[in-house]
């Protein structure tokens, strides 16, 4: 049996704003994207199996501000590095077994300069963290 995905995006779109005024629909662009986001953080929660005060640690706020971007959105300042760490998380997620992720950023490795994911994005490398994720599972590579 087919599950019904609903009715085509672009069709939807273009009622939305043909029944509503641009105001209502920013609004609802924005209600969406905090719900995403809000998503998006709690999957890396529970694919890291972090807790939320472990989430701050990693982004460097208080669990508190983690709650908050939960129910309001990610401030853009913190906005890349919360990217970097959803790109990885999709290549772990991509490449793992679940249920040995967790282990993983928590692992220091000489591919990651002796120091593990955890450690790297904490630290605000983010970036050099993703960089390196992507080389560890860069399979072309390994026949070079």
């Amino acid at each position: 049996m087919a599950v019904d995905a609903g009715p085509d995006p672009r069709a939807a779109a273009a009622r939305l704003l043909a029944e509503h005024d641009e105001d209502w629909v920013a609004q609802l662009t924005a209600e969406l994207d905090r719900r995403l986001s809000r998503r998006r953080l709690e999957r890396v929660m529970r694919v890291w199996q972090l807790s939320r005060t472990e989430l701050g640690a990693l982004f460097g706020v208080s669990r508190q501000a983690v709650s908050k971007w939960i129910a309001d959105d990610v401030p853009a300042d913190r906005a890349p590095y919360v990217a970097d760490v959803e790109a990885i998380t999709d290549l772990l997620e991509r490449y793992l077994k679940r249920g040995r992720i967790a282990a993983v950023v928590r692992r220091r490795s000489p591919g990651l300069g002796d120091a593990s994911l955890i450690e790297l994005v904490s630290s605000g490398r983010s970036t050099e963290a993703l960089r390196l994720t992507r080389r560890m599972f860069a399979f072309t590579d390994a026949h070079a």
